[in-house]
Formats: C-alpha cells, sequence, structure tokens
C-alpha cells in the first residue's frame, strides 16, 4: 500500500479537488440546456414539459444548501463532501438511464441534493484550511469552474447531442465523480464541530420552501400555462415564508442561518452586493448564445467557442487577482470593476453581423478576466471578518444567496429580452438581435447600480484576505 501523502501535499492538492468538484457541478447546471429538444423528442413529451427537468435541479439546490453547514460540522466534511460527489454521480448515471421524463425529475432532483453540498462544504473546507492571508489564491484558483463551466456547457452539450447520444451528457459525470471519490479520502481534510447545535427544522421548512417556491416563481416566470395573478400569488406566499423565517430566526438561539452576520459590514457588503452584480452579470450564460445564434446565425458549436474565451481569461488571470487585490484594496477594486463589468455589458449591445470576429473574441476575453476579479473578491471578501465558529453558516448564507441570484440573474436576462421583443416578432433575427441589445444596456445599466452597495466598505476592509503571502496552486 502506498504511503499516506503528507499534510503539505494534502493542502496543495485540496484547491484541485474542490475545484473538479466545482466544475462538475457548475458545467451540469447548462450543459443540458443544448440538448432540451433532442430529450424531448426522445422521451416523446413536449419541449415545454422539459422546464421541469430544468427546475426541480433548481429547487433541489434551493432546498439543501441552507443545511450544508449544519451537515459539514455534524457529520464532518469529508463525509458530507464524499457523500455529496457520490450522490451527485450517482443522480447522473440514473438521469443517463431514465426512460421517462418522471425518472428524470426524480433522479435530478437526487443531483440537486449532491450539488446542493458541493459549493458550500467545499468552500468550507478551503476557508478552514488556508489562514486568511492564502485564502484569495486559493479561492481564486476553484472560482475559475464556476466561470468556465456555465460556458463551456452549451458547447460540450452541443458536441454531445451532435456526435454522441443525449445520454453521455450525464455520463460525463461518472470518471469525473470517481476520480472525485477517491481523492476526497485521500487529500480532503476532516473538520467538524465538537458541539453542534441542534437543527432548526422549522427554520428549514420555512426557509427551504420559501425559496424552493421563489426559484420555481422564477423557472415559470413568462410560461403562459399560468396566468399573472397565480404567479404573483406564488411570489407573495414564496416571500412570505421567507418573511416568516426572519421573524423566526430572531427568536431562535440557534436559527438555520444566522441573518446577524449581516450586521458585520464586509460579510453584509459581500453577499448583497453579489447578489444585486449576479442580477446584472447572471442572465449573460443566457443571452450571449441567443446573440451569436438568433441574432449572428452562428451554430451552437460556433456560438460555444466564441464564448470560450471568457474561460481562457478566467484561467489567465487568476494569478493576478491576489496581486490587484493587494495593491489596490477591495473598496477600491469592486466599485471600480463593477463599473467596467456593466460598461462591458453594454458594449456586446454593439455586436452586430457587420463586428468583426477578433473584435468579438477580445470583448469576451475582457469580459471573462474582469469577472474572475469580481466574483474572487466577492467570494473572498465574505469570510474576511467571520470567526472560525462561524464560518459553516457564513458558507451556507453566501452560498444560498449565490443560488438565488443565479436564478434571479438568468430570469431577469429573460424578462428583459421578452420586454424587448413582441412574441410575434420573435422569429425576426433582425428584431430579435435589437431586443438582446437592448436587454444587455439595461442589465449593464443595473450592474453598475450595484456599485452603490460597495460603497458601504472603508478602504482597509479585507486587509486580513488581501494582504496574502504567495500560495503554489499550479
Amino acid at each position: 500500500m502506498p504511503p499516506l501523502p503528507s499534510p503539505a501535499s494534502s493542502k496543495q492538492l485540496l484547491p484541485w479537488l474542490v475545484a473538479v468538484a466545482f466544475f462538475m457541478e457548475s458545467l451540469d447546471t447548462t450543459i443540458l440546456n443544448t440538448a432540451v429538444p433532442t430529450i424531448s423528442q426522445a422521451l416523446a413529451v413536449a419541449p415545454l414539459s422539459m422546464k421541469s427537468v430544468l427546475a426541480s435541479y433548481t429547487l433541489s439546490l434551493a432546498v439543501f444548501i441552507p443545511i450544508s453547514g449544519w451537515m459539514a460540522d455534524r457529520f464532518g466534511t469529508r463525509q458530507v463532501f464524499a457523500s455529496a460527489i457520490g450522490l451527485f454521480t450517482l443522480g447522473s448515471l440514473l438521469c443517463g438511464i431514465a426512460s421517462n421524463i418522471h425518472l428524470l425529475v426524480a433522479c435530478r432532483i437526487l443531483q440537486g441534493c449532491g450539488g446542493a453540498m458541493m459549493v458550500p462544504v467545499g468552500r468550507l473546507t478551503l476557508v478552514r484550511t488556508f489562514a486568511k492571508a492564502e485564502l484569495i489564491r486559493a479561492m481564486s484558483f476553484v472560482a475559475i469552474p464556476g466561470l468556465v463551466g456555465p460556458m463551456l456547457g452549451p458547447l460540450v452539450g452541443g458536441l454531445i447531442v451532435d456526435y454522441l447520444h443525449w445520454r453521455f451528457i450525464f455520463f460525463v459525470n461518472l470518471p469525473i465523480g470517481i476520480a472525485g471519490l477517491v481523492l476526497v479520502y485521500l487529500h480532503l481534510p476532516d473538520y467538524r464541530e465538537p458541539n453542534v447545535k441542534p437543527l432548526d427544522v422549522v427554520g428549514l421548512i420555512l426557509f427551504g420552501s420559501g425559496v424552493a417556491l421563489l426559484s420555481y416563481v422564477l423557472e415559470i416566470f413568462g410560461d403562459h400555462t399560468l396566468g399573472l395573478g397565480e404567479i404573483l400569488g406564488l411570489l407573495a406566499l414564496s416571500l412570505a415564508l421567507i418573511g416568516g423565517y426572519g421573524l423566526h430566526a430572531a427568536r431562535m438561539a440557534f436559527p438555520l442561518l444566522q441573518l446577524a452576520l449581516f450586521r458585520i459590514r464586509t460579510f453584509g457588503t459581500a453577499v448583497s452586493g453579489s447578489f444585486f452584480t449576479r442580477l446584472g452579470i447572471g442572465g449573460v450564460p443566457f443571452l450571449l448564445p441567443l446573440l451569436y445564434q438568433v441574432g449572428l446565425g452562428f451554430s451552437p458549436v460556433q456560438s460555444g467557442l466564441l464564448i470560450m474565451p471568457q474561460a481562457l481569461a478566467a484561467m489567465s488571470t487568476k494569478f493576478l487577482v491576489p496581486r490587484v487585490l493587494r495593491r489596490f484594496g477591495y473598496r477600491a477594486v469592486l466599485i471600480s470593476n463593477t463599473i467596467v463589468l456593466g460598461l462591458l455589458l453594454m458594449l456586446f449591445a454593439a455586436v452586430g453581423p457587420a463586428t468583426p470576429l477578433w473584435a468579438i473574441v477580445l470583448l469576451a476575453f475582457s469580459y471573462g478576466a474582469f469577472t474572475s476579479l469580481q466574483y474572487t473578491s466577492m467570494n473572498t471578501l465574505v469570510y474576511a471578518d467571520i470567526d472560525d465558529e462561524k464560518t459553516s453558516n457564513a458558507s451556507s448564507i453566501a452560498s444560498t444567496v449565490q443560488q438565488m441570484s443565479i436564478s434571479f440573474g438568468v430570469a431577469a436576462a429573460g424578462l428583459t429580452t421578452a420586454f424587448f421583443v413582441p412574441d410575434s416578432l420573435r422569429s425576426n433575427p433582425a428584431v430579435m438581435i435589437e431586443g438582446i441589445h437592448d436587454a444587455f444596456l439595461t442589465l449593464g445599466a443595473l450592474t453598475i447600480l450595484s456599485t452603490i452597495v460597495f460603497h458601504r466598505l472603508k478602504s482597509g476592509d479585507g486587509n486580513k484576505v488581501s494582504q496574502q503571502k504567495d500560495l503554489h496552486l499550479g
């Protein structure tokens, strides 16, 4: 039997391990979209019915992310992270062999249970393994899959549908998941709390059902099978449940999510700023394929290739992020970078049939670089002033808000486009591209407005994290 790895080597491999798990989860959120028409035909259902397959995964994430921190404290990060990868991999296998849409929905829920645990528990393990002075470099490394996955998803999905079989969309996770399980048991540290607080079951029911219902409303918004009154009623109910949780948490000694953490300036600003920023930029993975395929007439594979420069920028600039934050500080970086992102979104509104390919590639590369800086800055600022015993709860809150903001971002992009392009004109590429341009302008302005949140920061905020030592991750 080979000797067990030393703690030092395990520490160096940990970011790679967490990054692979993040990539598997983030890729899955978009790779299925390309195959929706093919799968609906294979399962003999209407394409509209496939919304339940997409929504079930999102709902599962929304329900189970809030308890991820408690689970890690109670059962240990290694066991929970391994179980998350195992559930996700098993769900992928079952999705790939599902014979009807009902089984596919059930298996997507199982996938979501695993996916809900991977991101927050992975972040929690990083925060507890690396000192605050090392955290930026580690988090900037594992933030890349969150950018790369959604960008590669449409391309990979298109290639699989064109050259293989739609079931391989799910089978692609199997070798990654199996390798991840082995590496987890070899290299993942096992952190757990000696005195775990009791689980807030009532809070889980209130918050979980409220967030799940809110995610569902966002998924079906614009669906003509439900009237405006019904959708507004569901929205009001979801907000009432979340509001009920807020009242419940204020009276609890150990609530499911400690909302009092928002009183910490760096945490509250990072989480709320992340939410409002993602309202603008979160819909880009939805809008760019529309712009390239419907507006410019590119194929799904060509569209995916045009999105890839964003991923390349995220990977090539990852080592610059710690230096930028150390030189300028969180406040200056987040305010200026958010404005730049908004302006870049507006520049996408200038992309048309006459735009040269090199200009599109350069714009995509620039957008990827600044998005990488934005995500890493927000994700690391979350933990700048969080005590060790509160990291699991902070990770759960940050991951829950992030998942909600992604849903809101896609919904905002879809609703904005629908507002500018009437149903009767969506088959006209010239009108469609104009509507997409208007959507980019609107979302760019919304992104710039989100800088208001980051003005709460002071010049020294986050220095515990930004004044880091060198850490080599590959």
